[in-house]
């Protein structure tokens, strides 16, 4: 082997850079590796991940016979000392799973005994009349319901931000607008091919969620494939906060958890997902079918939910495989390892899954030699929004940009988009998503002109450059002199 690409030799490089790809990318931090991370959107968790309902599950319902159903309960018990270092938005707010009859509330009675079998904590049987007292605007019919204190709500995307930036500052390099072209076999080591260059590595993580098969594909292997099944969530506005505290749930089936009532992190109501089947890796359409079946369902268990409280509606892809379980381990590539399948509850598990490919890693003979200079903890991003009156005052004063509301709907400031420009973000869903400008009732059109000219100031690009999320997402184009446009079409997105 040439010493060109000696020097330039990686110990890891992860294809994909989802939560579950940041979490292994912050864990392998941990150790004096030469570690890249490979993703092919503009920026990471713009794929599955900012679509995911954001829901930390218990962890009682899925059996310890699936891998997902082992790695959940220990993958929730890691938030709070993730939530400590890296200040991500992260919550306890519990979760209900309601039953409408009597049959129901005997699969509840099932799935407490799974659940205190897996170390579950605090799992409680609810009557009618105590459902009733702690969420008052349930439907009166619910029997009951089970209550698991340990649930949580997260924002993924901020998660995804707040793992990768962490990774980066203790030595990992990102890659991304680097989709994976293919995957060579060398005799000691991969070779990752992307539009940009060749990326040598001893070994290869497959993280790439929807096209994991089609990675592994690359190198031969063809012993799993993935089924998209999409899910259309419906964002509602904030004169709802309050209508339930806590995760609300259906009885599940063996397809789903069910179509849910969730109370997000920063006040509003997300009610959703469906779970359709799909062969389209690229359909984050959202549909009338879809909506109606959302509505219809939350209504029957919460009736003051209306459809026109909807703010916004998106569609997310679940990486559901054939196996209908996790596939993590070694191949029979030497080298390759998949993580793949990660559907629910791949967010709340995502830090175990971390911990459990850096074992993998080890077995197969990855030296593993702790960082002397790693440092766990995160710079919190400011969040103006939740300061008192007095803390307001005081940031004005040392920072002008604070006095500055760029978004009105979620009280977010210039500082704040500043400092979520310096921190990574290179387009306006970067932005979005790391501090919520543009995501309240007007969903950016106030703010968003203003956030594309900071964003052109600060990355020392022409305003046209700058995207929604990267690639052919344009919101405005250049105009020739005479203000006839350069392209011969009007302004124009991808959405």
């Amino acid at each position: 082997m040439c010493a060109a690409v000696e020097r330039r030799m990686y110990d890891v490089a992860i294809i994909g850079g989802g939560v579950v790809g940041c979490a292994i990318a912050r864990e392998l931090s941990r150790f004096a590796l030469r570690t890249v991370l490979l993703e092919k959107d503009a920026e990471v968790g713009f794929g599955t991940s900012k679509t995911n309902s954001g829901i930390i599950h218990p962890g009682h319902h899925s059996s310890n016979e699936t891998l997902k159903g082992r790695l959940v309960v220990p993958g929730n018990a890691l938030f709070d000392q993730l939530h400590d270092e890296l200040g991500f938005a992260f919550r306890r707010i519990g979760e209900l799973t309601v039953a409408r009859d009597k049959d129901e509330f005997g699969k509840l009675e099932e799935m407490k005994a799974l659940g205190e079998s897996k170390g579950v904590p605090g799992l409680e049987m609810w009557d009618r009349d105590k459902l009733n007292r702690e969420e008052p605007n349930l439907s009166r019919s619910l029997v009951g319901a089970l209550h698991a204190p340990s649930a949580g709500v997260i924002n993924p995307y901020e998660f995804a931000f707040a793992l990768i930036e962490n990774a980066q500052a203790n030595g990992l390099e990102l890659r991304v607008d680097a989709p994976a072209l293919d995957v060579d076999l060398r005799d000691d080591h991969l070779e990752v091919r992307t539009p940009q260059e060749s990326v040598p590595a001893r070994f290869v993580i497959n993280c790439a969620g929807v096209f994991a098969d089609r990675v592994a594909n690359m190198v031969g292997l063809d012993d799993f494939a993935i089924h998209p099944r999409k899910g259309e969530e419906y964002l509602l506005d904030k004169r709802l906060r309050g209508v339930v505290r806590r995760l609300i749930f259906p009885v599940p089936t063996a397809v789903t958890k069910g179509i849910l009532i969730i109370p997000t992190y920063d006040g509003t109501l997300m009610v959703g997902p469906t779970a359709e089947d799909t062969d389209d890796r690229y359909d984050v359409t959202t549909t009338r079918e879809g909506a109606e079946k959302v509505f219809e369902s939350v209504r029957k268990i919460c009736p003051p939910i209306d459809e026109r409280a909807t703010i916004a509606e998106f569609a997310g892809l679940r990486a559901a495989s054939t196996s209908g379980d996790f596939i993590i381990g070694p191949t029979s590539v030497r080298g390759f390892i998949n993580v793949a399948g990660i559907q629910s509850p791949g967010l709340t598990a995502s830090p175990a899954i971390a911990r459990m490919v850096l074992d993998i890693l080890r077995d197969e003979g990855l030296s593993l030699v702790e960082n002397p200079d790693f440092d766990p903890t995160n710079e919190p991003p400011p969040r103006f929004e939740q300061q008192s009156v007095e803390r307001r005052e005081e940031l004005a004063s040392s920072d002008p940009g604070f006095g500055r509301m760029v978004c009105r709907c979620e009280t977010v400031t210039e500082a704040e988009i500043s400092f979520a420009i310096d921190r990574g973000a290179r387009t306006l869903d970067g932005v979005k998503f790391r501090n919520r400008a543009g995501m309240g009732r007007c969903q950016g059109g106030f703010c968003t002109p203003r956030i594309m000219e900071m964003l052109a100031e600060k990355l020392d690009i022409p305003l046209h450059e700058v995207t929604k999320r990267g690639g052919g997402s344009w919101l405005v184009i250049p105009m020739e002199s005479g203000g006839s446009n350069a392209e011969g079409d009007g302004p124009c997105s991808d959405e």
